[in-house]
């Protein structure tokens, strides 16, 4: 008798007793994927702690402070060149012009060499989690293509309070869509960081050493 053959003994065996094959009605689960998490009670200061949690920065602003707080925060990085998505509003980017930076955009493409030597990125975002303190990008064009994300070493990246959702279902269901018109998902907790080697945590390795979130409420 095979390995394979004692396996499948004895997960016959451990389901003599079931006699219903539909797993739904056989274990019936009183959840609604898709729905809200009824523990998260404050969705907001959850993602923020979150966030924080993986040493990210997050900075609460409102929309008539927003382009101001991202010039604000690319300075107070000594960052001295952005590159910026074709899709973020004009106002952001004659803000953070005026502000001294050196404007980037990326029409034609710029290469990764390029790309490296900028030295941050702005970007909005598609939805957030709460429950993991997770961004992500569903890359349209206020986000611009993957490898604007993950190059450059600071990312400036926008969230909207209504943008943000209690559980990963919630934003499994909202990503469909995207998901089916072909668009990739860049799934972002915190900033680019292993442990793999020796226990020792270096950042920026898989992308941006650091990740600063612009929470518009």
């Amino acid at each position: 008798m095979s390995s394979k053959d004692v396996i499948l003994g004895r997960i016959r065996t451990a389901l003599k007793d079931v006699t219903d094959s539909n797993v739904e009605t056989d274990a019936p689960i009183n959840w609604t994927y898709g729905q809200p998490d009824d523990f998260i009670t404050d969705v907001i200061g959850t993602f923020v702690e979150n966030v924080e949690d993986y040493k990210a920065t997050v900075l609460r602003t409102s929309q008539g402070e927003l382009a101001a707080t991202i010039a604000n925060a690319l300075k107070d990085r000594d960052a001295k060149s952005v590159v910026i998505p074709s899709g973020i509003p004009d106002e952001w980017t004659d803000t953070i012009r005026s502000a001294g930076l050196e404007v980037h955009f990326d029409e034609p493409l710029l290469t990764n060499y390029e790309l490296d030597k900028i030295d941050a990125v702005v970007t909005g975002s598609f939805v957030s989690v709460a429950d993991t303190g997770t961004v992500i990008l569903n890359h349209d064009p206020d986000q611009g293509r993957r490898a604007l994300s993950l190059v450059p070493d600071l990312h400036i990246c926008v969230v909207r309070a209504d943008q943000v959702v209690s559980g990963v279902p919630e934003a499994i269901t909202m990503l469909q869509e995207p998901i089916r018109r072909g668009q990739p998902a860049t799934w972002i907790s915190g900033g680019s960081a292993t442990s793999d080697i020796e226990l020792n945590r270096v950042e920026g390795v898989h992308g941006p050493r650091t990740l600063v979130v612009v929470l518009v409420e």
